[in-house]
């Protein structure tokens, strides 16, 4: 698959996702432990499908070095961090669980492994 391919994917799959939330959350109201699963598996990948095409027009347009070279890949990896952090910080929003504490702690996380593949890479 192509990278030009991959990226039109995402930006179909985008607006779905979005479109599939919101008829999610309009008809099943939030009572079992299904529906929340799949409203934060359906969020998810409506982030991660948005992220990601942004992540890679970003890295191309404004950060022209050789050091980095914006791929599909990356940037899909860049998009699904973005939205396991913020699925993860409103999970534990909706546990009752959250404080600003553990959103620094776990942004930390997400930039150390972005460091550490960009290290790779």
């Amino acid at each position: 698959m192509t990278n030009r391919i991959a990226l039109y994917l995402l930006m179909l799959l985008a607006p779905l996702a979005w479109g599939g939330l919101f008829v999610f959350t309009h008809l099943v109201p939030p009572q079992t432990l299904l529906a929340y699963t799949t409203f934060f598996v359906l969020l998810g990948v409506a982030l991660t499908s948005t992220f990601s095409p942004l992540a890679y027009f970003i890295g191309l347009r404004f950060i022209p070095s050789r050091l980095y070279r914006a791929t599909v890949r990356h940037a899909l990896l860049q998009g699904a961090l973005l939205a396991l952090w913020i699925v993860f910080n409103l999970l534990l929003r909706a546990l009752h669980s959250w404080n600003i504490f553990t959103a620094v702690v776990s942004l930390g996380i997400v930039l150390v492994i972005e460091v550490l593949s960009l290290g790779r890479k």
